[in-house]
């Protein structure tokens, strides 16, 4: 007994060392103000060669997904008219890393729905509240296992309300599971700066007031790997970085 409460609060203390280190952080990076001249990204992520079927998944585990979700399939890769959703794509530099960006107000929701995550790529910032939300008529589990932030894990019943949760550091991208249900699978990026987004159903995505200068942009995605490339953006610039995955090159 001694020993486990020796363990929980070595975890209490580590997670507000964390809290205190981070706030401290970001307190001492000057705030950015808006110039007026911010750039915009835009673009489209495609897929060239051999694209992997979408997998039927078995949910006979739970009688109440099989009966809510029918035909339920894996959504590690989505593709229509080789666009490709769920890519993750963000902006990376030493400049963004030296400066604190306003955080948004409203928080950013994750649902258990139909007994799968939903969405299945969410993109958030430090510090900002997530909602993990039970939307099914069937007890769910929460788990993410994160490399840089507190590990932690949460079940849901029926009806239960949104359960609030914070991550304290940048990471790209964090695993999060459902321990009731196997198959349930999401990733959430988690970024001390705004500039990033996911693809939509139809591959396209935007990144609104970067500041001007180089950066690398990262293009993530679960089936088809990670790559970046190098921008330049110019004040008012309108970019577009449309990109393509090639299955058949490394």
């Amino acid at each position: 007994m001694t020993r486990i409460f020796s363990g929980f609060l070595l975890i209490l203390l580590f997670n507000s060392y964390l809290v205190a280190q981070t706030a401290n952080e970001i307190s001492e990076q000057p705030l950015y103000r808006p110039t007026g001249n911010e750039a915009t990204l835009v673009g489209t992520i495609s897929v060239e060669g051999a694209i992997p079927a979408r997998k039927r998944i078995d949910m006979t585990a739970d009688a109440i997904c099989l009966e809510i979700n029918r035909e339920p399939e894996t959504e590690d890769v989505i593709v229509k008219d080789n666009r490709v959703r769920n890519t993750f794509v963000y902006l990376k530099s030493d400049v963004l890393q030296s400066f604190r960006f306003e955080l948004p107000t409203s928080d950013v929701t994750l649902q258990h729905i139909n007994c799968t995550y939903s969405p299945h790529v969410l993109a958030m910032r430090v510090g900002q509240t997530l909602r993990i939300v039970n939307a099914d008529p069937t007890p769910h589990n929460t788990h993410p296992t994160p490399r840089y932030n507190p590990e932690w894990n949460a079940s849901q019943p029926q009806g239960a309300e949104a359960l609030p949760k914070t991550f304290l550091r940048d990471e790209v991208l964090v695993p999060f599971k459902d321990n009731m249900h196997a198959w349930e699978k999401a990733y959430v990026a988690v970024l001390s700066h705004p500039f990033f987004a996911v693809s939509d159903d139809f591959g396209r995505f935007e990144i609104r007031g970067v500041p001007p200068g180089t950066y690398k942009l990262v293009i993530w995605h679960e089936g088809f790997g990670t790559k970046q490339v190098e921008v330049t953006l110019v004040p008012n610039e309108i970019r577009n970085a449309d990109f393509t995955f090639n299955t058949e090159k490394p």
